[in-house]
């Protein structure tokens, strides 16, 4: 994310919320403490469109599926692959497609650039790079065949859809795909060139920049200040911190 939009969110929650900027182990931004509409559980419509002001809610209708975690380190340190222009790609395939709108709040493509950092992971979807030109799927907790990186991110969305059309309706149909009744897709061993599960990334100085822990109870502004006083772009990353990437002279 730019600098430019944690602290319009900051601002929004300093209006609306609670005042701080939360960060998940699933790589969310969170704000907390917004009012509701009387009588239901919505936002009033003043305090939504102040969210998108943001410009980190691109659709009302996809919010819910853009569950998408990828290696913070990716096109900053190491790695067989650069994987923010797939990451953007990603979303935007995710955003075309009307009926992936559907996908439930906790589904979720985890995408490893081959340094194995997120192979300990637990997914719905996802894929790790093999090499410059391929990687293979992950299916929840099995693999899926090896494929090139030109068609990974079509194939994701195949899936996506697949796992839409055999979960069903209503409040009991499946949420992630390890809950479905039957496999989503055959499983095929894993390949011999994946990376070993690398440990989680360490708070510190680390390649690429530094990687900053955030407190359970979120982000003022004086800490987001701080952050944006290092960088002008940040990395959330799993492990509930913020990788602040070397900005190149």
């Amino acid at each position: 994310m730019t600098c430019r939009e944690l602290l319009e969110l900051l601002t929004f929650a300093e209006r609306h919320g609670d005042g701080r900027v939360y960060v998940t182990t699933r790589t969310n931004l969170q704000v907390r403490g917004l009012p509701a509409t009387p009588g239901t559980d919505q936002l009033p419509q003043d305090v939504l469109n102040a969210l998108e002001v943001t410009g980190l809610l691109p659709s009302r209708t996809h919010d819910l599926a853009r569950n998408i975690m990828a290696s913070p380190q990716t096109g900053l340190a190491g790695g067989r692959a650069d994987l923010r222009p797939m990451v953007r790609a990603l979303d935007a395939a995710l955003l075309s497609e009307p009926a992936l709108g559907a996908l439930p709040g906790r589904f979720l493509l985890v995408l490893d650039d081959g340094r194995g950092d997120l192979l300990d992971r637990t997914c719905d979807l996802g894929f790790v790079v093999l090499d410059s030109h391929s990687a293979q799927l992950r299916i929840s907790t099995g693999w899926g065949p090896v494929v090139g990186l030109d068609v990974v991110i079509g194939r994701l969305i195949q899936l996506a859809h697949r796992f839409l059309d055999v979960r069903g309706i209503g409040p009991q149909a499946p949420w992630h795909v390890h809950e479905l009744p039957a496999p989503l897709a055959a499983s095929v061993p894993p390949s011999p060139h994946l990376p070993a599960a690398a440990p989680p990334l360490p708070y510190g100085r680390v390649l690429g920049g530094e990687h900053v822990p955030v407190p359970e109870d979120g982000l003022d502004r004086p800490a987001v200040e701080r952050l944006c006083a290092a960088a002008s772009t940040l990395v959330v990353t799993p492990w509930r911190g913020v990788l602040i990437p070397e900005e190149t002279p």
